[in-house]
């Protein structure tokens, strides 16, 4: 067996066992536009994102993940997966103390 060969299949092992939320980057859902949210989020396509922006635009910042699930189509699992991904800085972002 040669190294290539042994490497290769380590590195093929490895990429299948890592989730693919490993994948994805963190995203703002409360900032970032439609297509960023499409391309880091998993699970979500260009028109889910679109609803998610939206959403947002109607209704205000998003103050929890879990409201995510207001949006249809976007169930447990997709919100699961993605969890780790989603960030809302800017909900918590406000004048500090002192100012």
């Amino acid at each position: 067996m040669s190294s290539h060969f042994v490497r290769r299949s380590v590195q093929v092992l490895i990429c299948s066992l890592l989730p693919a939320a490993v994948w994805a980057g963190p995203v703002d859902i409360n900032t970032a536009d439609a297509a960023t949210i499409a391309k880091e989020l998993q699970g979500i396509g260009l028109s889910k994102a679109q609803d998610i922006v939206e959403y947002r635009e109607k209704n205000g910042a998003f103050k929890s993940a879990d409201e995510l699930r207001k949006i249809k189509g976007i169930g447990a699992k997709t919100l699961e997966r993605n969890r780790v991904n989603i960030r809302m800085d800017s909900a918590t972002t406000g004048p500090r103390k002192g100012s």
